[in-house]
């Protein structure tokens, strides 16, 4: 337990100093096809390409974070105003990127959603563009946080699963499971960007649990009937529940809240 709490301190901390809500500035580029970043890092697959529209992207380690990145969504636009809109679009993290010469790598229909009208080609041309990107919420409306059982599941000595559709400006950073109606949980790890796992699989129907934290705020968010007693790998459930939460930060002030 003093393990989890020093964890927990130390990230809350760590994040409170990035200060995610910032405008920061970076160069971006873009993948050819969007296979590169659906097969990415988190673990998302094809499902990745249901994420706002498509428009998706690879973040270095300070925005991927171990994993505790995945799903996290940015506001991006390019800074050269008379190729690119002002509004600029949104991208979904699916993916670590490990150049050290850009910020992010986009999938093309993300990098070309930037340019104003009749403009597409034009910064597909350039190849790099000079952006400016925030963290924002991510938005899933009918849409409820999720839990894939992956195929790698072996009921009942091995269970795990990959979170979707995770609302909010939050990251998960830590995930217990229990036999519903019981108080004795168990803590899964993550293997893999989306996906976390444990050995010590409840019998019958499970419950689920989440600390989520982003900046110096964080709560637990208990979803009391997840899978059912008969899971099957390969199938999505629906929590019931979704993440709203906003990130709290601790630092200093850096932004109006204006993005034009």
């Amino acid at each position: 337990m003093s393990l989890f709490i020093c964890f927990l301190f130390f990230f809350l901390v760590s994040s409170a100093t990035a200060c995610d809500r910032c405008v920061k500035q970076s160069k971006a580029s873009f993948f050819s096809t969007s296979a590169a970043l659906s097969s990415g890092a988190c673990g998302y697959g094809s499902l990745a390409m249901g994420f706002s529209g498509g428009h998706l992207a690879a973040g270095v380690p300070s925005l991927f974070k171990g994993g505790a990145g995945c799903g996290a969504c940015f506001q991006m636009r390019c800074k050269n105003t008379t190729v690119c809109t002002k509004q600029g679009t949104i991208v979904t993290l699916t993916d670590l990127n490990q150049s050290n010469h850009t910020d992010f790598v986009l999938t093309s229909r993300a990098f070309a959603a930037m340019a104003q009208k009749g403009l597409d080609q034009h910064i597909l041309r350039r190849g790099i563009l000079d952006v400016e990107y925030k963290r924002v919420p991510c938005e899933y409306k009918n849409q409820n946080l999720s839990l894939r059982v992956e195929e790698s599941s072996q009921k009942p000595h091995y269970l795990a699963v990959k979170i979707l559709y995770q609302g909010g400006q939050t990251e998960i950073v830590a995930m217990d499971v229990a036999q519903v109606g019981s108080s004795n949980w168990s803590f899964l790890s993550r293997i893999n960007g989306a996906i976390w796992d444990t050995s010590r699989v409840p019998a019958g129907a499970l419950q689920f649990r989440f600390v989520v934290t982003s900046g110096y705020d964080g709560k637990t968010v208990w979803a009391p009937n997840v899978l059912p007693v008969n899971w099957k790998p390969g199938m999505i459930y629906d929590t019931k529940v979704q993440i709203t939460d906003i990130a709290q930060e601790g630092c200093p002030h850096c932004d109006d809240g204006s993005w034009i």
